[in-house]
């Protein structure tokens, strides 16, 4: 298989050469990461066109950090025994701050307001310091990385709802998938919309060990394709018709981008790798032409920026724009 085989195959099956429907994007690709939902309902609407929310939660996933999924894999995503890149604080258990006791009860307290529809944070914490939260208490209870919330999100009580300020909803009930069995389910999904893809690359996305990566392999049925030396797992999806598209503005936290080990990259050359994975973490929305990342853009109101990162013909990118987003006045190249 040739390098542009191996990108039709992974952009055909994360949905980006053509339209699926947002329940199976979402569960195609695994969730998507949200931190920003702005970037995760781009990544959406550029899969599925109009964005349907109804039946998404948000809530920690993959490597411990915050996803967009449908609610009713809660039990896939929250399966038993998982690794949970936890904090003593994001947890019921005592910490430096307060007691598991004390945990409890605010546990109860916020769970119950929620049920009664105080559902932002800000409100939620107000109750809390009504009931005699203490200062040095609200630091593990409302840690802005996590605390309380995230404890009772991991353990199935709560999950955030799907808007960009800070609120949550009682999950709906759940019972949660044996462990290997969910993984194996994560990584059948993996394989078949991310695919063709190493162990490496899937080890990273898991945030999980090479060796687990082969032993889900061994359970898959995977094919194997070799470029430049490395070896590819893919299970087929039947979407491999199709071409290498003229233009695509990625959302920031793409799948097409984090789906892999962030040290190399099909899509983006070398030298242009801290361009979009820059060193505080952020994931830069790339635009690719041809199936090459050649700038990231920036949308503010009616302004887009283009920053480039090799010469390459703007009128193109300019014409997706243009449709993406039928707001726009200025786009800026840069």
């Amino acid at each position: 298989m040739i390098l542009e085989e191996i990108k039709i195959r992974r952009l055909a099956g994360q949905h980006l050469l053509a339209p699926a429907d947002t329940q199976t994007v979402v569960k195609d690709l695994c969730g998507l990461q949200a931190q920003f939902l702005s970037h995760a309902l781009h990544g959406l609407s550029i899969r599925a066109g109009e964005v349907n929310t109804e039946g998404l939660v948000k809530s920690w996933t993959n490597r411990g950090t915050m996803h967009l999924f449908c609610a009713e894999d809660l039990p896939l995503f929250l399966h038993a025994g998982r690794t949970h890149f936890l904090r003593s604080i994001d947890t019921l258990e005592s910490d430096a701050y307060i007691s598991a006791a004390r945990k409890a009860y605010f546990a109860d307290l916020i769970v119950d307001a929620v049920a009664r529809g105080i559902e932002e944070r800000e409100a939620l914490k107000a109750i809390c310091e009504k009931a005699g939260m203490g200062e040095t208490e609200g630091k593990s209870l409302f840690d802005p990385w996590g605390g309380l919330i995230r404890a009772l999100c991991e353990t199935g009580r709560l999950c955030h709802k799907v808007q960009e300020k800070k609120a949550y909803q009682i999950c709906p009930a759940f019972q949660p998938i044996a462990e290997e069995p969910a993984r194996l389910e994560l990584a059948r999904r993996y394989f078949t919309h991310f695919g063709p893809a190493t162990v490496k690359d899937a080890a990273y996305f898991f945030g999980t060990t090479q060796t687990k990566v082969k032993t889900w392999l061994k359970a898959l049925p995977v094919s194997e394709t070799v470029l430049d030396g490395k070896t590819y797992f893919y299970i087929d999806h039947g979407l491999t018709d199709g071409t290498l598209p003229d233009c695509l503005f990625l959302a920031g936290f793409d799948q097409l981008m984090l789906g892999y080990e962030k040290t190399e990259s099909l899509f983006l050359p070398g030298e242009h790798m801290r361009d979009i994975f820059n060193l505080s973490g952020i994931v830069r929305p790339a635009i690719l032409v041809e199936g090459n990342v050649v700038g990231w853009w920036n949308l503010k109101g009616r302004k887009l920026s283009v920053m480039l990162l090799e010469n390459c013909d703007t009128a193109r990118i300019a014409r997706t724009a243009h449709s993406l987003w039928n707001h726009i006045k200025q786009i800026d190249f840069q």
